[in-house]
């Protein structure tokens, strides 16, 4: 072999060519595993919440297949880990279900931190997701905006804010999208509307960005047949 061929440069390189080819299979395996998550915060006890359980960890299995064999081809590098050490976070997260068996020491509330790290692991990975498959911006922030809904949604009914999930629902996307509408005063609730007012701004001043932008290429191409 030449020695370039062990360079670490190259082998990083092959492994974000391995990432590009797995981009949209992974990506919908993303989506995916956001609904399976619902799943699993929704149906509670069970045989469904059995299901859910097992198909969240075979989604799980697949991405940490999936990041060792790019973190094989990369030789472990030190540029690999330090380009995806973000996604090892993400990677550990479903382990905090494990801390459950801790669940004496009140002061660690296992229970909910495990709940809420797998809640924001699937919100981020299937934001990452919408990014990846939709190429349009309009698309992306519609695709994004329905999955800070229904991941802050799950929030809010895992912290038992709300009894129902359908009232978690609504208002979230209300939350979401005018940047009102949650009635629960728990301090949780409190900083998730914060967060979410910040959101909906930002989302409104894209769209405005964006068909201001569409208005005036059309203004421009008229003005250009014209001419």
């Amino acid at each position: 072999m030449n020695q370039s061929e062990h360079r670490p440069s190259d082998r990083v390189e092959a492994a974000e060519a391995l990432s590009r080819r797995l981009d949209k299979p992974m990506s919908l395996l993303g989506v995916v595993f956001l609904f399976v998550v619902l799943g699993q915060v929704v149906v509670g006890e069970g045989r469904w919440s059995i299901i859910f359980a097992t198909l969240g960890w075979v989604f799980w299995v697949v991405f940490v297949a999936e990041f060792l064999l790019r973190a094989y081809i990369a030789g472990f590098g030190r540029a690999f880990w330090k380009r995806n050490w973000w996604q090892v976070i993400f990677l550990l997260v479903p382990f905090l279900r494990f801390l459950r068996a801790l669940q004496a020491v009140r002061a660690l509330r296992a229970a909910r931190v495990a709940r809420l790290g797998g809640i924001l692991s699937a919100g981020v990975r299937g934001s990452r997701s919408s990014a990846r498959l939709l190429s349009n911006r309009i698309g992306w922030v519609v695709a994004l905006t329905a999955v800070v809904v229904l991941a802050a949604s799950q929030l809010l009914y895992a912290f038992g804010s709300h009894a129902r999930y359908s009232d978690a629902l609504y208002e979230a996307a209300l939350a979401t999208i005018t940047g009102g509408g949650i009635t629960t005063d728990d301090p949780f609730s409190r900083v998730l509307h914060v967060a979410l007012s910040v959101y909906s701004v930002a989302v409104f001043a894209t769209l405005a960005g964006s068909l201001g932008a569409y208005f005036l290429r059309g203004d421009s191409s008229r003005s250009a047949r014209e001419e």
